[in-house]
C-alpha cells in the first residue's frame, strides 16, 4: 500500500510552545520539521547584510539556494536579526517569495521523512490550507511570558519580566491586525485548539499525539 504523506499545520502566538511540540511530533512521527519563523529571520539577517542588494530577485534566488542548514546558524538568534525578520515579515513580496519554499517543505519533504509539520502564524490558512491536522496552540499571555523569561534567562541574558511581557501583548495586538496575506494570525474552524497553560510539555504532546493518532487510524495509515 502506498503511504500517504502526513501534513501537520501549527498556528499559535508567541511563545505558546509550538516550537517545542512541532519538534517532539516531528521526532515521534517521523516528519520533516519546518519552524517558519526561522524563514523570516533568515531573509531578516540578509537584509542586515545587504542592504543595497535587498529586492524581490535577490530574495528568489537566496531562497532557491538555501539549504535548512543555513536555518540553524546562531546569527539568526539576534535580537537586531529578530527586529529585522519583523519589518521585513510584513512586505507583502517577501511573504510572497517565501511561500513556494513553504508549500514545497510541506508536501515535498525529503524522501526519508512521513511527511512534514509547519509552525508559524499563516499555516494552516495560507501555507497548508489543506493540511492532514491543524492546529492552534496558545496559552495565557501571563504564561508565555513566563516562559519566554524562563528561556532567555537560560541564554544568560539581560531580561525583565514586565518589559517582556509588553512586548509579547504589542506582538499578539500586531499578529492579529495584518491582513490575511500579509500573515494575520487567526484559528481557523477546522483548527484544533490546544490550550498549553497548565500543561506540561510532555502532557501537551500526549494529547497531541492522541488526536493525530485518532485520525491516522481512521485514515488507515501504515506505518512502515
Amino acid at each position: 500500500m502506498k503511504k500517504k504523506l502526513i501534513t501537520i499545520a501549527i498556528d499559535s502566538p508567541a511563545a505558546a510552545g509550538a516550537g517545542t511540540q512541532a519538534k517532539m511530533i516531528a521526532k515521534h512521527y517521523n516528519l520533516f520539521h519546518l519552524d517558519t519563523g526561522k524563514l523570516y529571520r533568515y531573509i531578516g539577517l540578509l537584509k542586515l547584510e545587504n542592504p543595497k542588494k535587498f529586492s524581490l530577485n535577490f530574495i528568489k534566488k537566496k531562497i532557491k539556494k538555501l539549504k535548512f542548514k543555513k536555518l540553524s546558524t546562531k546569527k539568526l538568534l539576534s535580537d537586531e536579526v529578530a527586529v529585522s525578520a519583523s519589518l521585513i515579515s510584513k512586505i507583502h513580496y517577501v511573504r510572497k517569495a517565501i511561500l513556494s519554499f513553504q508549500r514545497k517543505s510541506a508536501y515535498s519533504p525529503p524522501k526519508k521523512f512521513d511527511g512534514s509539520v509547519l509552525d508559524g502564524r499563516d499555516i494552516t490558512h495560507r501555507v497548508v490550507p489543506d493540511a492532514f491536522i491543524k492546529l492552534y496552540i496558545t496559552a495565557r499571555v501571563n504564561q508565555r511570558a513566563k516562559r519566554r523569561f524562563k528561556e532567555l534567562k537560560k541564554l544568560e541574558k539581560r531580561v525583565n519580566y514586565q518589559e517582556i511581557l509588553k512586548s509579547i501583548k504589542n506582538r499578539d495586538k500586531s499578529d492579529r491586525m495584518r491582513p490575511l496575506k500579509l500573515g494575520k494570525l487567526i484559528k481557523t474552524k477546522d483548527s484544533i485548539l490546544i490550550n498549553t497553560t497548565n500543561l506540561t510539555k510532555k502532557a501537551c504532546f500526549l494529547k497531541i499525539k492522541k488526536i493525530i493518532d485518532k485520525k491516522l487510524n481512521k485514515w488507515k495509515y501504515i506505518k512502515t
